[in-house]
């Protein structure tokens, strides 16, 4: 998880910015099950991206990628954030 603080006045922007990055970026990342960017309800909260990868080796891998690197380039500022790992412990499918 990434959380980016965002001005409201700038969430448009950064919306279309971040979606345009992950088009760009992910497509092809190996162990990439999906990612996802969420809008904060409150005004004052931060948007969180989420990431969900197969195994820690395979988020490992993608962070030392051509992928990550372009993902998080100079055409990215503004976005920067702060980032949080988890591990699943329960699931559900739907």
């Amino acid at each position: 998880m990434n959380r980016i603080p965002v001005p409201a006045a700038g969430a448009a922007a950064f919306e279309e910015r971040f979606a345009a990055s992950m088009r760009e970026t992910l497509p092809g990342v190996v162990g990439l099950v999906g990612a996802r960017l969420l809008r904060p309800e409150r005004e004052d909260g931060a948007y969180v991206a989420v990431m969900d990868f197969t195994s820690r080796d395979a988020f490992e891998a993608w962070t030392r990628s051509p992928a990550f690197r372009a993902a998080h380039g100079p055409s990215t500022r503004g976005m920067a954030g702060r980032t949080e790992t988890y591990r699943t412990v329960a699931a559900v499918g739907a």
